[in-house]
């Protein structure tokens, strides 16, 4: 069925449909809720006013997922040092936190913690496929039609980035490229 962004219900069926995963596939590159809802407001926006019409409502999805994905690489490229300092701040320890638990959590953090820097440390081919993948949970046909490459080369990418982590993580490499 035929997709006009700028159709009332069309527009409401596809907002519906894909806000989730436009904030999970942002979320997963800027590590930031509140700017993954912002950029994908801004990424619904652009579907608007681009007054586009699509064969069907996967090939908007696929359309509205690479502006999305466009858009926070952009915001990490022009906030580089923002988003650091924000990280640098959530990483901080909580004062109300449960001194009990406070060893378990401080693990978990540290781990989670190290786990983002190795994806942050992947070249960016890598580290799209690998988000798109594991955190956004989208298949191999998705994640080649979002990012323009046969199915073949996302699974070759997916394999290289997760040996990669695992080389990282196991500590066998300290430098990612």
């Amino acid at each position: 069925m035929e997709i006009k962004s700028t159709d009332r219900d069309d527009f409401r069926r596809v907002y519906d449909a894909d806000y989730h995963l436009l904030v999970q596939v942002i979320m997963h590159i800027v590590y930031n809720l509140e700017i993954a809802e912002d950029l994908t407001q801004e990424a619904f926006e652009r579907f608007y006013v681009k007054n586009m019409t699509f064969p069907s409502e996967e090939d908007a999805r696929y359309w509205l997922i690479r502006v999305a994905k466009n858009l926070a690489l952009n915001h990490i490229r022009r906030n580089k040092r923002e988003i650091e300092m924000v990280e640098k701040v959530k990483r901080m320890p909580s004062a109300a936190a449960d001194e009990k638990d406070g060893a378990s959590e401080a693990i978990e953090r540290e781990n989670r913690e190290e786990v983002r820097r190795a994806i942050d440390a992947l070249p960016e081919n890598l580290r799209l496929v690998i988000q798109l993948k594991e955190f956004s949970g989208l298949d191999y046909k998705s994640i080649a039609k979002v990012l323009g490459i046969s199915e073949t080369n996302v699974k070759v990418r997916v394999f290289r980035a997760r040996k990669k982590l695992e080389e990282v993580l196991r500590g066998d490499e300290r430098d990612v490229y």
